[in-house]
């Protein structure tokens, strides 16, 4: 039975909502009516898929919130919106959502936009298994010392001190050394626990870094040695970084 986390900010639909789903076999993990709720309990709940309302009171709008969570918790994201106009749609695109549910909408209309987004989600998965550029560390489980990408069909050996920074981009992740560039379809959290913390930092919503690849720090951004790039500081993460350097 598949997960469902209901995101919409009018009750009385929220609860039409998750009586649809009921009668349709799913099971309503939980509701959130704000973004940032939504983002909460995505990370708690890992439902397997959230219906979101686009246009949501508070600080983060529907398509906010659903960026962060497909960029984090790689979940998969169905709109359901009363507006239909071309702005609206625009902006929901650049999320990729897995569906898009005009209301009202009908119970038979729910459940194929639902398990179409759950097929194709599970298809991706399953294709990131053989696709992806990331891999088990050849050295054992908790060997930190290189990695290996999947390049033009070929496995790839990369020391972890070459890499200068990792960039996320929409649903994939660019590894960057000082001369090459892999992209990957990966989340941050997941390199970021595969790359550990001893010698990588996440110094912003999008991008990690490795600490002895720091040259200069003028905050709100660092730059890298040889030039490499200039990469902004996220405020939450500045206290982390701080705690990270070498300081005298």
């Amino acid at each position: 039975m598949a997960k469902i986390l209901v995101v919409e900010d009018e009750m009385i639909i929220s609860e039409d909502i998750q009586g649809s789903l009921t009668r349709l076999g799913y099971e309503v993990c939980g509701s959130a009516t704000t973004g940032e709720k939504a983002i909460k309990l995505a990370e708690d709940l890992s439902p397997d898929l959230i219906l979101m309302d686009i246009m949501l009171k508070g600080e983060l709008s529907g398509i906010e919130a659903a960026e962060i969570i497909r960029e984090e918790y790689n979940i998969p994201i169905v709109f359901l919106t009363a507006y239909a106009d071309d702005s609206t749609l625009s902006k929901a695109k650049i999320t990729m959502p897995s569906g898009y549910i005009l209301k009202p909408f009908k119970e038979i209309d729910l459940r194929s936009t639902i398990e179409i987004a759950l097929f194709n989600h599970q298809k991706q998965k399953d294709q990131n298994k053989e696709l992806d550029l990331l891999y088990t560390l050849a050295e054992g489980k908790n060997s930190r010392n290189f990695i290996f990408v999947k390049s033009n069909s070929q496995l790839v050996k990369i020391n972890t001190k070459d890499i200068y920074f990792v960039e996320a981009l929409k649903d994939y992740v660019v590894i960057n050394t000082l001369d090459s560039k892999y992209t990957i379809h990966s989340t941050m959290k997941d390199i970021d626990s595969k790359l550990g913390d001893a010698d990588f930092i996440r110094v912003h919503r999008s991008y990690i870094v490795r600490i002895d690849k720091i040259a200069l720090i003028d905050y709100p951004n660092l730059q890298l040695e040889d030039g490499k790039k200039l990469i902004p500081i996220g405020g939450s993460y500045r206290e982390g970084l701080m705690n990270k350097l070498n300081l005298i």
